[in-house]
């Protein structure tokens, strides 16, 4: 599956057009994190656990959309975005979206 944040892929034609396709992660911080972080910020410096929570929230979200594309019958994604907002205290949500295309062979 290619996935570009560009509405067009270089040398390649977009045979069809599916439509949006979007993948979703919510993740909550765990409390032990909350204690390293807590100590991390009187020194500074990157806080890892928070790092790598985020990091596979991505992962799934684009997974996720990725999948979804498949099932329509794409084999990309054009104008790939992502965004993330707090649904609540702790919890962060992360949201990729973009149009699922079938692109023509080379």
């Amino acid at each position: 599956m290619l996935i570009v944040t560009s509405e067009r892929v270089a040398g390649r034609e977009i045979a069809e057009t599916f439509g949006l396709v979007r993948g979703a992660s919510v993740r909550t911080k765990h409390v032990g994190t909350d204690i390293v972080a807590g100590l991390q910020s009187l020194v500074g410096g990157e806080v890892k656990g928070y790092t790598s929570l985020m990091a596979g929230a991505r992962e799934q979200a684009l997974d996720r959309m990725a999948q979804e594309a498949q099932a329509m019958g794409a084999n990309a994604v054009v104008a790939f975005r992502m965004e993330t907002s707090q649904v609540m205290s702790g919890a962060s949500e992360i949201v990729a979206y973009g149009t699922a295309v079938r692109l023509e062979p080379r």
